[in-house]
Parts: structure tokens; C-alpha cells; sequence
């Protein structure tokens, strides 16, 4: 989920693998029965305390290694309330301006997840 405060956008640092200590967008697993933006808005809020509205869907990848399937499903949201914290996953949460953001993140797909987001 790539949440967008005007024009800063929430990463979280990792606090568990894959990708420990690593800063991302929040985000985790579909629970049984629960519908993809409610899963979406439900991560944020475990992982940041943040609440926020989706706007809409900005990618989907599938990554298929030996050991797993991962089917990632980024949404583009709109802050409504709550201040970063970390929590859930997250050893780490907050807003950055854009540019801050694309410096941080190491992976490049997700960097162009966030330039998508703000399109």
C-alpha cells in the first residue's frame, strides 16, 4: 500500500523477513474470507496506525522463487488520520517527501510502485 500524505508517502523498516531491515510499503497477507482492500487497509493500520482511504490500484506482480508464490497487490491511499508509529511487522514508520523515499528504498520495483502511485 502506497500511502500518500499530500506529497510524502509512508515507508515502514522492516522488522521481520524477507527483506529484514529494509524500508518498504506496509503490507502483508489476505486473512481467509477478507477481501483485498480490507486486507490493505487493515496492514496499514497494524503496521502504522495510520487510517486512509484506497484511490486505486497501481500494480500487481508475481513472484514465483523456489520456495514461494507471492502474488504482491499494491493500492494507491489517501491519508485521512493518525500519526506513524511502528508496530505488527514494522520496526520503523514514517512519512517521507518524495524524493527522500526513492533514495531510501533499495528495490526498484518498488520505486517505480511509488512514482506509479503518484502518477
Amino acid at each position: 500500500m502506497v500511502c500518500r500524505r499530500g506529497e510524502e508517502v509512508l515507508l515502514i523498516r522492516r522488522g521481520r523477513p524477507p527483506r529484514l531491515g529494509e524500508w518498504s510499503i506496509p503490507g502483508g497477507k489476505v486473512m481467509w474470507g477478507e477481501n483485498l482492500i480490507d486486507a490493505a487497509l487493515r496492514e496499514l493500520a497494524e503496521e502504522t496506525g495510520i487510517v486512509a482511504t484506497i484511490s486505486h490500484l497501481v500494480e500487481v506482480y508475481e513472484i514465483i522463487d523456489s520456495r514461494f508464490h507471492y502474488v504482491l497487490i499494491d493500492y494507491a491511499a489517501d491519508w485521512i488520520s493518525g500519526e506513524p508509529r511502528p508496530g505488527d511487522d514494522a520496526d520503523e514508520a514514517r512519512f517521507f517527501n518524495m524524493e527522500e523515499a526513492l533514495k531510501t528504498v533499495a528495490q526498484p520495483d518498488l520505486r517505480d510502485v511509488l512514482l506509479k502511485a503518484f502518477g
